[in-house]
């Protein structure tokens, strides 16, 4: 059976066909989401760069995960997608179903995306039986790219970095308080800038301003998301760059947590892999 998986977030998406338990091909294309997309556009986006790569092969079936698949937005990739690919079986679903079908299968945990924002839920092996909303990286989004970025171009900005990391991170990525400010409250996709900071968090994470900023995020994740699912009994797992590239502090948060950590990975598509092939 040839299965094409798809795991798109909104600036890129992988596309890998694997037929029974082999990968045949692998793609990347650009993002697909329909909360800035119409189906007419996810359409054409898909005839013009999937179709061509995978039209050589008679497809069995599509699974589509993606950022902004909310129930009623489902329909319209199915759509879009049967546009090119006339399939019976075509399954659309959510960036968080990807986390749990990747990270838990058809066996009960907790799923958990750290990324650019970040999520979580409580799986029963088959469906989501509780999940605490993540609240966009101004009310929530703990332990996210964009919540770590807030914390760290605030702390920038009110002088509570340890001197002279101010000045590093202005320069490194040519802002001004004015720059800041107006990327913050007057752009687009904010949450995007913040997240972008990341890398400097990352190539400074031995200094102690630092090292809090990510600790205290997620501790924040863990007493705000985690601790609110049935923790104690099952293992917490991790999805996203995020956990992948602070894994070690990710790590000691939940030790001091009391949560037991099972799988980080740094996108859903090996585990979805795994995820189909044991269904042969």
């Amino acid at each position: 059976m040839k299965r094409l998986i798809a795991d798109s977030g909104a600036t890129k998406t992988d596309w890998c066909l694997i037929d029974g338990k082999e990968i045949s091909y692998r793609f990347s294309g650009k993002g697909i989401s329909p909360v800035f997309q119409s189906e007419g556009q996810i359409a054409e986006e898909v005839n013009k760069q999937v179709f061509p790569e995978f039209k050589k092969w008679e497809l069995d079936e599509i699974h589509f995960y993606g950022t902004g698949c909310t129930t009623e937005n489902i329909p319209i990739v199915k759509k879009a997608i049967y546009h090119s690919f006339p399939l019976k079986n075509i399954d659309v679903y959510s960036d968080l179903i990807a986390a749990t079908h990747s990270l838990c299968g058809n066996k009960p945990g907790i799923a958990c995306i750290l990324g650019t924002g970040s999520n979580s839920c409580e799986w029963d092996g088959t469906k989501i039986v509780n999940q605490i909303s993540p609240l966009g990286f101004i009310l929530g989004d703990e332990g996210s790219g964009a919540s770590m970025g807030k914390k760290l171009v605030g702390d920038a900005l009110k002088n509570q970095l340890t001197p002279g990391l101010k000045e590093m991170l202005l320069e490194e990525y040519d802002l001004t308080p004015a720059i800041i400010i107006d990327k913050v409250y007057r752009q687009p996709f904010p949450s995007r800038f913040l997240a972008s900071l990341s890398p400097f968090i990352n190539d400074h994470i031995d200094d102690d301003s630092i090292k809090q900023i990510v600790l205290n995020s997620f501790n924040d994740f863990f007493k705000r998301n985690v601790m609110q699912y049935n923790y104690r009994k099952n293992s917490v797992n991790f999805v996203g760059s995020i956990a992948w590239y602070f894994a070690d502090l990710l790590k000691e948060a939940a030790r001091l947590n009391g949560v037991e950590t099972g799988k980080i990975l740094k996108s859903p598509m090996e585990g979805l892999v795994e995820y189909y092939s044991e269904k042969i």
